[in-house]
């Protein structure tokens, strides 16, 4: 059951404000009174939303605005674009709600670089890192490392995923075109089973990942179908410095990965404010769906 599901299970009925129906199908008013203040409302399929009373808000993978084809020519569509994002934006600061994640930290807190600084400050162990888009910075790096590399990208679409990859010896030849884009290079973290922990307030739901034996070894989502996944129980400092993680990143949702290493070290890797969770729930039937619906009910009442 989704989490819209659970919500209506306890006599609340959701409002789905989808940004890839705005502006072409979505209308959207926003008006300011001296005498009465401010007013919102959406109005999609027929039905006009009073957005002045929306309480509890969950923002969760927006997708990209959609113009009508009306609008033509590069300028033109730029323009239309900025404007809706200008006054979409401002909608969010207006609502008088309590945010699953409040979207300006959001977006902040998917900034792989920062996510970094502040895991380290939380007291997280984290793994040598290089964000560059100069070849002779990579090649530094590369070379001064002990183990094996790693890249990866910032961000991925269905038309542009890239697995986590090692860097092999053949590929030293290709380094020039970093010049194109950054590239994040990491050290290679070699672990007895990859962990995702997914946060919701204070609570942690964690899971233990373990691919089998000559599987992928350098990102389990290659060899998803045939993972091992467990619930694990997270020691108190690593579960304590991933709160104070998501207190400093201002967030109340996110999905965690870290790495288990042989020795037994936990190795923070990145955090996803809108990770994906339903696969951990259906493995190890950890209630992470209703501890959302539970905590966006409990804002909404």
């Amino acid at each position: 059951m989704d989490v819209l599901a659970r919500l209506r299970q306890r006599g609340i009925e959701p409002v789905l404000f989808d940004t890839g129906r705005v502006p072409r199908e979505t209308r959207l008013t926003i008006g300011h009174d001296p005498a009465t203040g401010w007013a919102a409302w959406a109005k999609a399929d027929g039905r006009e939303i009073d957005l002045t009373q929306v309480r509890s808000a969950w923002w969760r993978r927006p997708q990209p605005f959609d113009l009508d084809v009306a609008v033509g020519g590069a300028d033109d569509r730029h323009f239309a674009l900025s404007e809706t994002h200008a006054a979409v934006g401002g909608l969010w600061s207006l609502l008088d709600a309590t945010w699953m994640n409040e979207p300006d930290r959001d977006e902040r807190a998917g900034r792989k670089a920062f996510q970094l600084k502040a895991a380290r400050a939380a007291g997280l162990a984290v793994a040598r890192t290089c964000i560059t888009n100069d070849p002779d910075r990579a090649r530094a790096f590369i070379a001064a490392e002990r183990g094996e590399v790693i890249y990866k990208t910032f961000t991925a679409t269905e038309s542009t995923w890239r697995e986590t990859r090692l860097l092999r010896a053949n590929e030293a030849g290709l380094l020039d075109a970093v010049r194109f884009a950054p590239v994040i290079f990491q050290q290679h973290i070699p672990a007895s089973a990859d962990l995702r922990v997914t946060v919701v307030g204070d609570t942690l739901f964690a899971a233990a990942i373990r691919v089998p034996a000559g599987a992928y070894a350098y990102d389990f989502r290659m060899t998803m179908g045939d993972a091992a996944i467990t619930p694990y129980a997270l020691p108190d400092p690593v579960a304590e410095g991933l709160k104070r993680l998501m207190r400093a990143l201002g967030l109340v949702y996110a999905a965690i990965d870290l790495r288990l290493t042989p020795d037994g070290e936990h190795v923070f890797l990145e955090v996803n404010p809108a990770g994906q969770w339903l696969f951990v729930e259906h493995a190890t039937g950890q209630p992470i769906s209703e501890s959302i619906a539970a905590q966006l009910a409990a804002w909404a009442a």
